[in-house]
């Protein structure tokens, strides 16, 4: 019976924010395709701004060029399916849509997770060991540590995704959230899911513990060196570099802690939706916005730029 319905399942229905008013849905329509259009302009803006500009081709630019390919793939993969459900009432996904979904939310997900631990590497030797960082952070290596850093996601993406689209799943096929997460997923299987549920959070736990482990020792070294400094404005302009970076660090984990291992007491799906919005949405739309407003040179390189494009324009009409 259970292999009867499951070959019957060949689409999933995302509930999406179904249960509030035509009117509300349309306000978070407009609001979130706003956040959409402004997240892939802001990203955009700082891969073109990071390759075309000279002053900003140091590592620190580097990695954040790869985490604005994060942030894109990220909206991409969720947000336009979201908007559709909001304006359109189209609810229904493919069941291999779905598994295409999970696989990219895995695989982004993973890979953010350790850049933002390079990233925090990266700030400890140009903090720790400044006379050292050209020769430690080389071209070479700052590829390597990148691919480090998106490798990771594959296999564990690979394992969760296809692990649990090969279950049976029983006849009904609502999917309670605005996109296909593990969790509100694994909720229609008919089948015996223990081993895969301690597989998941085993590796949820390691895949978030490992690189925030990584952050924080890099971080309790940063801080150690900064206190060294005897000047007041020598420990400031320490600070600055590394600023932005901490506050995205922060934004992401607390948003990912508190939807992930919350207690399933406190856990209602209504609730983990708004959190998701948080690490899914919000997230890629203020990482742009902080290293820009935060950062004299990428604000100058914005500038820059700008100007560039404006006299280029200009010349040609």
């Amino acid at each position: 019976m259970a292999a009867g319905n499951w070959s019957r399942v060949t689409e999933f229905v995302l509930m999406s924010f179904s249960s509030l008013p035509t009117e509300i849905q349309t306000l978070l329509f407009l609001a979130f395709l706003a956040i959409y259009l402004v997240t892939l302009l802001g990203n955009s803006l700082i891969i073109l701004v990071t390759l075309a500009d000279p002053i900003l081709q140091s590592p620190m630019y580097f990695f954040l060029r790869n985490l604005s390919f994060i942030e894109l793939g990220f909206n991409l993969v969720i947000v336009p399916k979201m908007l559709g459900t909001l304006i359109a009432q189209d609810t229904s996904i493919s069941f291999l849509g779905c598994a295409i979904q999970m696989y990219f939310f895995f695989f982004f997900g993973v890979a953010e997770c350790f850049l933002l631990a390079t990233m925090a590497y990266d700030r400890y030797v140009a903090i720790c060991s400044p006379l050292h960082y050209p020769v430690i952070m080389n071209q070479g290596t700052r590829a390597k540590l990148a691919a480090a850093s998106w490798f990771p996601g594959f296999p564990v993406a690979t394992v969760q995704t296809t692990w649990l689209f090969s279950f049976p799943f029983c006849a009904t096929n609502k999917v309670n959230h605005f996109f296909c997460d593990s969790p509100p997923v694994l909720r229609l299987v008919c089948a015996d899911t223990a081993r895969f549920e301690v597989y998941a959070i085993v590796g949820t736990i390691l895949v978030v513990m490992i690189p925030c482990l990584l952050i924080l020792c890099s971080y309790t070294r940063i801080a150690a060196s900064i206190l060294k400094i005897p000047s007041a404005k020598g420990k400031h302009k320490a600070f600055s570099t590394c600023s932005s970076h901490l506050l995205v660090v922060s934004l992401f984990y607390v948003s990912l802690s508190l939807t992930y291992f919350r207690p399933k007491s406190n856990n209602s799906p209504e609730s983990k939706k708004l959190l998701s919005l948080s690490y899914t949405v919000v997230t890629p739309l203020l990482n742009p916005i902080i290293y820009s407003l935060r950062n004299n040179e990428v604000k100058n390189a914005l500038s820059r730029t700008f100007h560039k494009a404006l006299a280029l324009r200009n010349f040609i009409l």
